[in-house]
């Protein structure tokens, strides 16, 4: 089955890019209920299993939420709804959330049972209790609190410098260039349609000059979309250059030392010097040294960006991350 969305060129104008901590804090549930692998978040993920574990017997609304979970089907949109800014605050996502009248959260949520086993009573009976839009929100929240909040500055660096990215790559080049590396289930045709596999439906929906929302994620859970009319329509996605390459070459520590071999490492994906000071956990003043000297040295260039510089590696700084890229 295949959605597709019809696209105009006033779209492009009216595209734009958020980071939205409700919905990474929805996807690390994902990973942290085993829905999902934790790729890169392996390590992060085992750390905070005893406090999620605790979380789901504190509050009641967080199982069943997780139950409703599945793979590239429909999933209710209530409890992570598309964002209305950049960056939204998660105070202002989660009051949208508990603004969700009743009535509309047991519709999707028998929308998202349909064609699932059927649930244990006791689930059942919460997901469709008059109180379970502020159940799941009290969950969403202590998650944020807890978990997902503590790791926020390296989470929003990451998000970041993606959407910085793609916003340049989307009105510089086009829907192609935007599109081209989000997943083989998302393909551009030249005609303007985004075309998507899905399991669960086939259709075909149009902007209309609306634009579509890009909301990327650090996590792997792949593609998701928003595509109802009671929402911007969105997608979301993982973002790129989610963590450092676990190793570098053998000897290129060696060569160039430590933290310069993984600022080249983090530099696979374009970053400002503030982003790389979070991602890093590093001072600015160190990281503005070894960028300049990975710069005197040819290895990294920088192109301005607003305000602000993307440095990036050079084809010689690639050929020395790569493992076969320095002699034995």
């Amino acid at each position: 089955m295949i959605i597709r969305i019809e696209v105009t060129p006033q779209d492009i104008m009216a595209s734009r890019f958020a980071i939205s901590p409700l919905i990474v804090t929805k996807h690390a549930l994902w990973i942290l209920s085993g829905r999902r692998e934790a790729g890169e978040w392996r390590s992060w993920a085992g750390r905070m299993r005893e406090p999620y574990e605790r979380l789901l017997l504190a509050y009641p609304g967080l199982g069943p939420m997780v139950a409703l979970f599945r793979e590239r089907h429909y999933n209710a949109d209530f409890p992570a709804p598309p964002p209305t800014g950049v960056n939204t605050p998660v105070e202002a996502e989660l009051a949208v959330v508990r603004a969700t009248p009743v009535a509309r959260a047991h519709a999707e949520i028998a929308r998202n049972l349909e064609g699932m086993p059927r649930l244990p009573g006791p689930v059942r009976d919460v997901l469709f209790s008059p109180d379970v839009v502020r159940l799941f929100a009290e969950a969403l929240t202590a998650i944020w609190e807890e978990i997902v909040s503590p790791a926020w500055p390296r989470f929003h660096a990451i998000l970041e410098r993606d959407v910085v990215q793609r916003a340049g790559r989307l009105a510089t080049y086009g829907w192609a260039a935007a599109l081209d590396d989000l997943t083989p289930r998302v393909r551009w045709r030249p005609d303007g349609v985004i075309e998507v596999l899905s399991r669960d439906a086939d259709e075909t929906c149009r902007l209309d000059g609306r634009g579509l929302l890009f909301v990327p994620t650090v996590f792997p859970t792949g593609i998701g979309f928003y595509l109802e009319t009671d929402w911007p329509y969105a997608i979301s996605y993982p973002a790129r250059g989610t963590g450092i390459t676990p190793e570098a070459p053998d000897g290129l520590a060696g060569l160039i030392g430590r933290t310069r071999s993984r600022l080249l490492l983090e530099l696979a994906t374009p970053a400002t010097t503030t982003q790389l000071v979070t991602l890093l956990e590093l001072s600015l003043g160190t990281v503005g040294g070894h960028i300049a000297a990975l710069r005197r040295a040819g290895l990294v260039t920088g192109s301005r960006t607003g305000r602000g510089v993307l440095y990036h590696r050079t084809a010689l700084g690639d050929s020395l991350v790569s493992p076969s890229g320095l002699l034995p």
